[in-house]
């Protein structure tokens, strides 16, 4: 199994670092909250790439704190502060610390990915049965809560029902994250269209405060955690054009990278080209969604 990378940067004294996973670094600050960096890893396939994506780091920082914004009338985020060190500055947050549902709180608006290959094994996505006849594309009646459990490193995330949910966190817990996660995808999808965009499937993390609070966590609404389109380009009826790094995936399985998907090798470095073009995804989803321009 790939080994978790280490932080290729350094920071002050009291500043501990506790955690890295495939994008993220966690560390506690001199006054015991958590410092969350993101990184310009990029992963896939369940390998973290040995060629990093400039800026997307900054990135995912930046949209994750406007979207935050966007949506703090329907929930409460963990920002504290961007009052970060230096060696990390424009891609950290000071957050809060919380206790962690153990779940991906999911929203699908579109049927495609996992989502679509279930639908067609069983007609139903995470126990949401759906009408017969859909393709790859389609929008759905309403959006579904379709969550999955969190994997360790190297393992995927598995599909399962509000049930087994309810199951792990009690009924009441399951159902005001159903709730959270369709409010906050129907908003999120109302201002992506605004700009051309959709919002076809997203994830999130909720935590709670030790008032039993529920808190939105994590990163949110970034190419990394969910699937964004072009609404001009969208055609139902086969895989469609995306702000993420599918492109980088499709490069990976393509002869131009040589390399086994099934096989132990991890994959290749990858070519210029391939960085840039992923890159300018990652850029047209900040530009497009906030109406900025990036750097």
């Amino acid at each position: 199994m790939q080994q978790l990378p280490a932080p290729d940067y350094t920071l002050p004294v009291g500043y501990d670092h506790i955690h890295s996973g495939k994008v993220r670094d966690l560390w506690t600050t001199p006054e015991g909250d958590l410092l969350v960096v993101a990184t310009d890893r990029i992963s896939a396939y369940d390998w973290i790439l040995p060629t990093p994506i400039p800026d997307k780091g900054a990135i995912l920082t930046a949209l994750s704190l406007w979207w935050f914004e966007q949506l703090v009338d329907i929930v409460p985020n963990h920002v504290r502060s961007l009052d970060v060190p230096a060696a990390v500055a424009g891609r950290a947050m000071v957050c809060e610390r919380l206790t962690m549902f153990p779940v991906e709180c999911v929203a699908r608006g579109y049927l495609t990915g996992s989502g679509l290959v279930d639908y067609r094994a069983t007609g139903a996505v995470c126990g949401v049965a759906l009408p017969p006849g859909l393709v790859d594309g389609d929008q759905l009646p309403n959006p579904i809560f379709t969550p999955a459990t969190k994997a360790e490193f190297g393992e995927h995330d598995e599909n399962v029902d509000f049930d087994h949910v309810a199951g792990v966190i009690g009924d009441a817990a399951a159902e005001e994250l159903q709730r959270l996660t369709i409010a906050v995808y129907a908003k999120a999808h109302r201002i992506a269209l605004d700009r051309g965009v959709i919002l076809a499937d997203t994830k999130f993390e909720f935590g709670t405060r030790e008032d039993g609070t529920i808190v939105l966590g994590d990163e949110v609404l970034t190419p990394d955690s969910s699937r964004y389109w072009p609404a001009d380009r969208w055609e139902p009826g086969h895989a469609q054009p995306s702000f993420d790094k599918q492109f980088l995936r499709d490069w990976l399985t393509s002869p131009a990278s040589g390399w086994d998907r099934q096989g132990t090798e991890p994959p290749p470095a990858l070519p210029e080209a391939v960085v840039e073009q992923t890159r300018a995804r990652y850029v047209e989803a900040y530009e497009r969604l906030t109406g900025r321009r990036w750097g």
